[in-house]
C-alpha cells in the first residue's frame, strides 16, 4: 500500500475534482479526475482453517467496496439540477439557496452541508415534477421494509463534516416555507430532535433560534429577517431516553407485581402517555419534522433464520444496541400513530446495520440518499487525517503491534464484573499495553511542548492537546488511570500518600498529593449519555476526582453551590468543555474512557487516540476514531485549501489512508491565531448600524416627478430575445416568441409597475423591499391610499422615457428584473420633484440592527497584530498586506485623540451599494471613535471602478443617511492612501467634519 505525502486534493467549499484510486491492495497515491463514487466497505471474514474460528481481515481492498448506485443516480440529478439554477422551487426555498451559496460568504458553508439538504429538496419539491417520481418511491420501498409508517431519509455525513449546520438549514427550509404559506402540506413548523444522550441534546441547543449561540446567526445559516421569523417555529430537543416508560403509581414492586399478574401493567405508561410527556413543549402541533442525530442508533432488529452466533461481550453488546435502538425507534412509532409524522431526517457518519442487527453486517441503510465519507472529508482536509502504525522493528506478526493491541492484552486484562478492589494497588499493565502508552505519549509530549513553546498559545485561548484512552470497561479504565495519573499508597501506619504517574504531563500528583487541578479525567461515557446516577462503583473510583472538580468550580465560581451539582452533572460538564478556553476542561490533557466516547463530544484538540478495547468491524474503528477528527484550525492557506492536521492512533485496527508524514514529529502547519473579543476589554466595544439600502423622506403627499436622463430606459433584443429559432439536425424548424407577454394591455404595465413602487418605497413600516417575488401583493404597511397618484405617474413615465428598439415592446416591463429597473427610475423621478429638500434616511434591517464587536471570533492563519489593550475591543488585526493594516493600527492606537478602534475582518459591518445594476456590500477597512465621531478609515491602493463606487455610496448615502437617522451617532469617512501619513489624514477628516454643517 502506498504512502500518501499530501492526502488533501480538494476545497471543502466546492463539489470534489479530484480523489485517490483504489485497488485490490487498497488505496494507491494515483489520483483521478473527477469525484469518487459514493460507495461503503462491507466486512468479510474468511476462514482461517476449517473448524476453527473465523478470522476477521482488517484491511479495506477493492472487492469489499460495495457501490451505493441509488445515491450516485440521486447524486447525478442534484448536481444537474444545481446547474440548472435550482428551478422548481418555492420562492422562501429560492432565497435560502441563494442566501447559502451566495460569494463571498464572511462563514462558506462546506459543499457537503449545501448538497446533503440540496437533496433534501430536491426530493421533496422538485424530483416528481421533474420525472424523478422513482427516487420517492425507491424510500417508500426501504422504508416499508424497515422501517413500516416512518418516512425516513437519510444523509451520510463524515464526523466532523458539521451535521449540526445541516439540521440547521433544513430547520430553516422547512419552518419558513410552512410560515409562508400554511397551506403548503409538505412543510413543517413543528420540529422533535432526537440524540443517543445528553451531550448532543446539550449541544444542540444551538438550533434553537432564541440561543444566544444559535447556529442560524454564529455560522450565517440565515439572515436577520428570517431569522426573527423562525423563533415562530416549534423545536423540542430530546435523548431517546425520554422514550422509555416510566413507572405510575407509589404502590411497592411487589404490590404492582401481584396486581399485575404478569399481564400488562397499569402502573407503566402507555404509548399514547409517553408521546404526551415527551412532546408536551410542541403545544399540540400534527405532523411535525423528526431529526435523528447520530441516527444508526435507530433500527429495527431483523429476525434471522440463521443468524451467527455470538459470545462473550459481542453478544452482550450486541443486545444492549438492540434495546437501545428497539426503544428509539418503538417511540418515533409512537409519535407517529399520536402527532403524525411530516418526515423523519436520519443523519450520521456511519448509517450501517451492526453486527447482531439482523441484517449482513456494514449493510447501508437502504433509505440513505446522500453520501460524504471520510475518504471524501479527509481529500477535502475537513477533518484531522488519523495515522495508524504501519510498521514497526518488531517483526513478530503481520501487522505492527500497535495497530491491533487488543487481541495482544485481551487475556491479561481484569474483565468486566470482577471486584474493583482486585485492580487497586499499584497498576500492572501488560508490556504490549505499557509500550503502547509510552510510544504515544513520547509523540504527545513533543506535540506539547510545541504548544507551550508557542508563546501567546494560552493568551490565544488556545488549550492543550488531549490524549484519549478509550477502553473496554471500568476495571480496565482503572489501572489505566492509575498508571498515567497515579494511584493512592497505604502505608504501615495508615496513613496514605499519592504515588505519581508514570506519564509526567497526565500524572494528577502534586508534591504527594492530589493536584487542585488534575490533568486526566475518567469518565463513564454511557453512563454519563443515559443521564442515569452513576453506579456506586464508579464513584468510589472517581471520588478524589470528583472532589476536586467541585472545589475547582467553588474557586472558579466564588458563591455557587455545589451542593445542587451531581457528580455526574460536574463530570459531564469537565468532559463537554475538554479544549474550551474559559471552562472546567480546558486545562486536561487526557481523558481515559469507559466504554467509547460519545458522539457528539467535539473537542477539536484531540491529537492522540489509544484504543484499548475490542473493534469487530471498521465501522466501529470509525466511530472511535470520528472522536478525534474535528479540525482545530479552519483557515484556508493561499490555494483556498485547509492544511492538513493529523490524529496519531494506536490500538484501533483502522485501516485507511497511510501518510508518508508519519514521523514522530510530524507536521503541526501554521499556528491558527484566535482572534476574538476580549471580555476584560468590554469598554472598548464598538456598535454600528446595519443596513439594507437608503430611501427619501418626501415631505408631501402629493406627488409629482421630475423626468431626467436618468429617467430614461431603452427596451432592447440585446437584453432579451424575443423571438428564437429551434431547429433539429433535420426536420421541422420551430420559432418561438414572446407574443404571449405582447397580449397584455399597456394598462396592466403602468398598473404592475406603480403597484411595485408602492410596494418598495412608499411604506408607513420604513422597510425597503429587496426581494424580487414574482407576485406582488400589497400588505398593511404600504401606503395604498397614493396608488392614483403613483399610477399617474407611471403612465406619463412609460409614455415618455420608454423606448422600444427593434423588435421590442413595452409589456417585456413585466418581467421582474424590468419591472424594477422600472420602480427605482419611477421613484428617484418623484423624489427628485419633492418640494424642499427630501431628507435621506437609512433602512435599517428587521432584525439584529446593532452590530457589535462583542460577537467577533475567528481562526486564521494570517499574520496578525496584537492590538493596545486599551484601545481595542478584539484581541488581533488581521493583516491581508504585508504592512498597511499593521501600520494604520499601530498609527490608530499612538494617536490619543482615539478612543477606541476595530478591523472590519468577520465584524459583519458592510455597506449595499450598486454596481453596473447589482446590488453588492462593501467591507470597510476600520472603524475608529475620535471623540463623539465615528469614522469609517478605509485603505485605498490603485483606482477601481468598484472601488470609487463603494466609497461614493459610503460617503454621498450611508454616512448621511445614518447621520440623518440620529440614532447612531455621528459618522464619517476618510480614505487613507499611504498609511505612514494616515495621522495626518485623518486628523484633517476629523476636522472636517467638526465644522460640516449638521445633516438634515
Amino acid at each position: 500500500m502506498a504512502l500518501i505525502d499530501d492526502p488533501i486534493l480538494n476545497s471543502p467549499f466546492i463539489e470534489p475534482t479530484r480523489h485517490f484510486k483504489f485497488d485490490e491492495e487498497g488505496i494507491t497515491d494515483e489520483i483521478l479526475n473527477g469525484r469518487r463514487p459514493s460507495s461503503h466497505f462491507v466486512p468479510i471474514a474468511r476462514a482461517k482453517k476449517k473448524g476453527k474460528q473465523l478470522q476477521f481481515d482488517t484491511e479495506w481492498t477493492k472487492d469489499r467496496i460495495e457501490p451505493n448506485p441509488v445515491v450516485d443516480r440521486i447524486r447525478q440529478r442534484v448536481g444537474a439540477w444545481r446547474l440548472g439554477g435550482y428551478v422548481g422551487v418555492t420562492p422562501t426555498t429560492s432565497r435560502l439557496l441563494a442566501y447559502w451559496t451566495r460569494e463571498p460568504r464572511d462563514k462558506p458553508l462546506f459543499f457537503c452541508q449545501v448538497e446533503a439538504v440540496e437533496t433534501a429538496i430536491y426530493i421533496i419539491e422538485v424530483a416528481r415534477r421533474y420525472g424523478d417520481a422513482w427516487i420517492e418511491n425507491d424510500l417508500r420501498t426501504a422504508n416499508d421494509t424497515s422501517n413500516p409508517g416512518l418516512p425516513r431519509l437519510a444523509m451520510k455525513m463524515a464526523t466532523g463534516s458539521g451535521k449540526t449546520v445541516v439540521m440547521a438549514m433544513l430547520i430553516a427550509w422547512q419552518a419558513l416555507n410552512k410560515l409562508e404559506d400554511r397551506q403548503d402540506a409538505r412543510f413543517s413548523d413543528a420540529f422533535l430532535i432526537v440524540t443517543p444522550g445528553i451531550t448532543i441534546r446539550d449541544r444542540l441547543r444551538v438550533l434553537l433560534p432564541t440561543d444566544p449561540d444559535n447556529y442560524y446567526r454564529q455560522r450565517d445559516v440565515l439572515p436577520s429577517d428570517l431569522l426573527e421569523r423562525l423563533a415562530q417555529a416549534r423545536i423540542l430537543i430530546t435523548n431517546y431516553h425520554a422514550f422509555m416508560a416510566h413507572e405510575r403509581g407509589d404502590a411497592a414492586r411487589l404490590t404492582k407485581s401481584i396486581l399485575t399478574r404478569g399481564g400488562p401493567s397499569p402502573f407503566v405508561e402507555t404509548p399514547d402517555q409517553i408521546v404526551r410527556r415527551v412532546c408536551r413543549d410542541l403545544a399540540g402541533k400534527k405532523n411535525i419534522v423528526v431529526i435523528n442525530d447520530e441516527a444508526h442508533h435507530c433500527y429495527r432488529r431483523r429476525p434471522e433464520p440463521e443468524a451467527p452466533t455470538l459470545t462473550g461481550e459481542e453478544r452482550q453488546e450486541a443486545a444492549k444496541r438492540d434495546e437501545e435502538a428497539r426503544v428509539w425507534l418503538s417511540g418515533l412509532e409512537a409519535v407517529k400513530h399520536k402527532v403524525g409524522v411530516k418526515a423523519v431526517y436520519d443523519l450520521s457518519a456511519t448509517p450501517f446495520f451492526l453486527q447482531g442487527s439482523g441484517y449482513p453486517e456494514g449493510t447501508l441503510f437502504p433509505w440513505v440518499v446522500s453520501d460524504f465519507s471520510l475518504v471524501d472529508a479527509i481529500e477535502a482536509g475537513i477533518v484531522k487525517i488519523p495515522r495508524v502504525p504501519v510498521a514497526d522493528n518488531s517483526m513478530t506478526g503481520e501487522q505492527p503491534t500497535y495497530r491491533n493491541l487488543w487481541l495482544l492484552v485481551r487475556e491479561d486484562l481484569p474483565k468486566k464484573g470482577r471486584k474493583t478492589d482486585a485492580v487497586g494497588g499499584e497498576p500492572k499493565l501488560p508490556a504490549e499495553l505499557q509500550g503502547a502508552l509510552h510510544s504515544l505519549y513520547d509523540n504527545y509530549r513533543q506535540s506539547f511542548e510545541r504548544w507551550q513553546a508557542h508563546g501567546e498559545a494560552e493568551a490565544r485561548g488556545l488549550a492543550p492537546p488531549v490524549f484519549v484512552v478509550v477502553c473496554n470497561n471500568t476495571n480496565v479504565s482503572k489501572m489505566v488511570f492509575d498508571y498515567v495519573a497515579g494511584w493512592t499508597r497505604t502505608l504501615g501506619d495508615g496513613s496514605e500518600v499519592v504515588v505519581p504517574g508514570q506519564l509526567p504531563l497526565f500524572s494528577n500528583e502534586e508534591d504527594r498529593r492530589w493536584s487542585a487541578r488534575p490533568n486526566t479525567i475518567l469518565v463513564d461515557s454511557e453512563q454519563l449519555e443515559s443521564g442515569e446516577g452513576m453506579s456506586l462503583e464508579f464513584k468510589k473510583i472517581a471520588a478524589a476526582e470528583i472532589e476536586e472538580f467541585k472545589a475547582e468550580c467553588r474557586a472558579r465560581f466564588p458563591g455557587r453551590s455545589t451542593d445542587d451539582l451531581r457528580d455526574e452533572d460536574l463530570l459531564r460538564e469537565v468532559m463537554n468543555t475538554v479544549g474550551k478556553a474559559g471552562k472546567l476542561g480546558e486545562r486536561v490533557r487526557c481523558v481515559v474512557s469507559v466504554s467509547m466516547l460519545t458522539e457528539g463530544w467535539d473537542a477539536n484538540t484531540v491529537t492522540h487516540i489509544l484504543g484499548v478495547r475490542a473493534f469487530g468491524t471498521q465501522l466501529l474503528c470509525e466511530q472511535v476514531v470520528g472522536r478525534g477528527l474535528r479540525r482545530m484550525s479552519y483557515a484556508v492557506n493561499d490555494r483556498g485549501f485547509f492544511d492538513a492536521e493529523y490524529a496519531e492512533v494506536y490500538g484501533v485496527p483502522f485501516s485507511f489512508i497511510p501518510c508518508a508524514g508519519s514521523n514522530s514529529k510530524g507536521n503541526p502547519g501554521p499556528v491558527p491565531t484566535r482572534v476574538r473579543a476580549l471580555e476584560d476589554r468590554i469598554t472598548s466595544e464598538i456598535t454600528f448600524p446595519r443596513l439594507l439600502g437608503y430611501r427619501y423622506d418626501v415631505p408631501s403627499e402629493r406627488l409629482s416627478a421630475t423626468f431626467t436622463e436618468d429617467s430614461k430606459l431603452a427596451l432592447s433584443t440585446a437584453d432579451i430575445p424575443t423571438r428564437t429559432e429551434n431547429a433539429p439536425i433535420v426536420g421541422e424548424r420551430s420559432i418561438h416568441t414572446l407574443d404571449d407577454l405582447k397580449r397584455h394591455r399597456d394598462n396592466e404595465v403602468a398598473f404592475l409597475l406603480a403597484k411595485l413602487t408602492l410596494e418598495k418605497y412608499f411604506r408607513q413600516d420604513n422597510e425597503h423591499k429587496t426581494d424580487r417575488p414574482p407576485v406582488h401583493r400589497f400588505d398593511a404597511d404600504v401606503k395604498g391610499w397614493l396608488f392614483p397618484q403613483v399610477l399617474t405617474i407611471a403612465k406619463r413615465w412609460l409614455s415618455e422615457c420608454v423606448t422600444c428598439k427593434d423588435n421590442t415592446f413595452p409589456q417585456l416591463l413585466l418581467l421582474i428584473e424590468f419591472a424594477h429597473d422600472a420602480a427605482d427610475r419611477i421613484y428617484k423621478a418623484i423624489v427628485e420633484s419633492a418640494a424642499g429638500a427630501p431628507a435621506l434616511r437609512p433602512i435599517l434591517r428587521a432584525y439584529d440592527v446593532i452590530g457589535s464587536t462583542r460577537y467577533v471570533d475567528f481562526d486564521t492563519t494570517k499574520a496578525v497584530y496584537p492590538t493596545a489593550p486599551q484601545k481595542c475591543h478584539i484581541s488581533h488585526v488581521v493583516a491581508d498586506t504585508g504592512s498597511w493594516e499593521q501600520k494604520l493600527a499601530q498609527a490608530l492606537e499612538e494617536m490619543p485623540e482615539v478612543l477606541r478602534y476595530v478591523k472590519n475582518q468577520n465584524l459583519g459591518f458592510t455597506i449595499p451599494y450598486t454596481l453596473n445594476g447589482e446590488e453588492k456590500q462593501y467591507y470597510p477597512d476600520f472603524i475608529a471613535q475620535i471623540g463623539g465621531l465615528n469614522l469609517i478609515v478605509e485603505v485605498s491602493g490603485e483606482a477601481r471602478k468598484d472601488k470609487a463606487a463603494k466609497v461614493t455610496t459610503a460617503r454621498t448615502l450611508w454616512v448621511p443617511a445614518v447621520n440623518n437617522h440620529g440614532g447612531f451617532g455621528r459618522w464619517a469617512l476618510v480614505e487613507v492612501t499611504d498609511p505612514w501619513d494616515a495621522q495626518r489624514t485623518i486628523r484633517a477628516a476629523v476636522s472636517a467634519a467638526s465644522v460640516a454643517e449638521p445633516a438634515v
